[in-house]
């Protein structure tokens, strides 16, 4: 927190009913701040300390927790609610005019956190450790996606782009992106959406089960998410040993099916990867064989096997019966055994009562044969998991205003999602210390 230390005539603890106003209690009581305080202070040293430091950090990140889209907008609150001006810790004494800082003390003071990133990365990585010890099983699920955000600037030509040199009014930094959607609707036709923006991407893991951020990059759109995944597991490891240590499945959607980032969650993590595959066998192909010859053991693209009869021709799915680490191989039962119907070649198949047995090791395809196969109830049951990030990304949009900003460049949206996420956990802490645990996702409930 931002302690300020300036005498009060009254202190927090006597206002009985800050309504609103208890939500940026909760952040600020929770946000560990003072290392970035004592950094901007020292900077400041001997300048003019109009309108402190802390204050206007305060202020910040109650534009924040208030959904004020711009910094005009948390100004003219400023001036009109003097508790507010309180709270953050500004001079009760001034006038009126001069209550709230102007517009350009924002400005140099954003650009003087940019330089601070660093240490408002640490203040993240501090409150996901806090949250760690004070919520059971924080981390064991973890979910991957990313969000497009759109840059408050237009696209231009790379020409024009070259010739422009960078003054804070336009973007150079952003780029193109795009995502396609893809589906089949009731009536069996398929559909396709495409979706283009000109900005940014954010990349989150969260907490699939509290739905809260462990870690996230902000890149250009382009960007593509397994590579990004794949760096923010490496962050995870460096900064969050103990929570990568305790996870145990990472779900992601089908853009996150690479082999590199499937071997790096499984053989460097021991995560179970939820991810679906691509459809990217050739058309018409629906099975392939298991092994080279004439053995009637077959899969599909999905890594489902099945027993072809050799009398009948007809395929019946095998039963996934586990995986086994020692052999590092997925385990199959014959179909016929399992669910008790008569095979016509079943004598031929030489199995015995038990059923056949088929272990499929990792390594024969390591993206279709994972360690919890894709057809399972399991599986599934995981994977719908994943839409916690979704809610996430939902509440960025809509509580945390990035469905309206004003921000161009890359720096600054790398700021603004930082802040937006430290708050974020800043208020789920204090939503836990005060009890309040069914609370802690929202940023509007007061109370």
């Amino acid at each position: 927190m931002a302690i300020i230390p300036q005498t009060r005539l009254f202190s927090w603890e006597d206002v009985e009913n800050l309504g609103e106003l208890r939500r940026l209690q909760l952040v600020l009581k929770t946000m560990p701040d003072e290392a970035l305080m004592r950094a901007l202070e020292a900077e400041r040293a001997n300048g003019r300390d109009d309108y402190p430091v802390r204050a206007v950090w305060n202020s910040i990140l109650a534009g924040i927790v208030f959904q004020h889209p711009s910094i005009e907008s948390l100004r003219r609150e400023l001036l009109r609610n003097d508790r507010l001006r309180w709270m953050c810790g500004f001079d009760p004494a001034k006038t009126a005019k001069d209550a709230a800082p102007a517009p350009w003390v924002y400005t140099r003071f954003l650009k003087k956190l940019i330089s601070h990133q660093d240490q408002i990365d640490q203040m993240f990585d501090a409150l996901v450790e806090a949250l760690r010890e004070q919520l059971e099983g924080f981390g064991k699920r973890l979910a991957c996606d990313s969000k497009g955000i759109r840059t408050h600037a237009r696209p231009r030509g790379k020409k024009a782009l070259a010739a422009l040199a960078p003054d804070g009014r336009r973007d150079l930094d952003a780029d193109f992106g795009k995502k396609t959607y893809r589906g089949v609707r009731k009536d069996g036709a398929l559909w396709e959406k495409l979706k283009k923006w000109f900005g940014y991407k954010l990349h989150l893991v969260v907490d699939a089960d509290y739905e809260l951020p462990v870690g996230y990059e902000v890149t250009k759109a382009s960007r593509p998410d397994n590579q990004c995944a794949s760096r923010m597991l490496d962050g995870l490891e460096d900064r969050h040993p103990e929570l990568l240590k305790d996870a145990q499945a990472f779900m992601a959607d089908k853009a996150y099916d690479d082999t590199k980032l499937l071997r790096k969650l499984w053989d460097g993590h021991g995560i179970k990867p939820i991810i679906p595959k691509r459809e990217d066998w050739k058309d018409g192909e629906q099975t392939r064989p298991l092994l080279e010859g004439a053995d009637n053991i077959v899969y599909d693209c999905q890594g489902q096997l099945y027993c072809c009869c050799m009398k009948t021709g007809e395929l019946g799915k095998m039963l996934y019966s586990g995986y086994e680490h020692k052999r590092d191989t997925q385990k199959w039962r014959c179909p016929a055994a399992v669910y008790g119907y008569e095979c016509p070649d079943r004598e031929r198949c030489g199995a015995s009562d038990y059923g056949r047995i088929v272990r499929v090791r990792r390594s024969l395809d390591e993206r279709t044969f994972t360690p919890l196969a894709r057809p399972t109830y399991s599986f599934e049951r995981l994977y719908k998991k994943r839409t916690a990030v979704e809610r996430v990304n939902s509440r960025l949009d809509v509580s945390y205003e990035f469905e309206r900003h004003f921000i161009r460049g890359h720096n600054k949206m790398r700021l603004r999602c930082s802040l937006a996420l430290i708050v974020m956990l800043a208020m789920a802490l204090g939503r836990v210390k005060e009890k309040q645990k069914d609370k802690m996702r929202s940023l509007l409930c007061a109370a």
